[in-house]
């Protein structure tokens, strides 16, 4: 499974590596690609999850700000609820990115 921007590859990971919450799928973290991604400074809370950090993209054509998020450290209840660790894993707003 692939996330594109723009062309530019932002992740890849077998199908059986992404962790799917609330119809977002989530890549690890050794599956993007370096540099894509810069952090953004907006804050956001989950109730259930915690807090997210958001990231930006910048390609030759565009900036797409805040197009992807991930908890770096999601409540335990959290991870118990979704059965499987997902500290870090990457989501992408699939407005802007695709996600195959």
């Amino acid at each position: 499974m692939r996330a594109t921007i723009d062309g530019v590859l932002l992740a890849d990971a077998d199908p059986q590596h992404i962790i799917s919450i609330e119809g977002n799928r989530y890549f690890p973290p050794e599956s993007l690609t370096i540099g894509t991604l810069k952090d953004s400074s907006t804050p956001s809370v989950c109730p259930w999850k915690g807090r997210a950090r958001y990231y930006s993209v910048k390609t030759s054509h565009d900036e797409y700000i805040d197009a992807a998020w991930c908890y770096p450290h999601p409540r335990q209840t959290a991870i118990e609820t979704v059965g499987h660790n997902f500290t870090g894993y990457v989501a992408f707003d699939t407005t802007r990115v695709i996600v195959e």
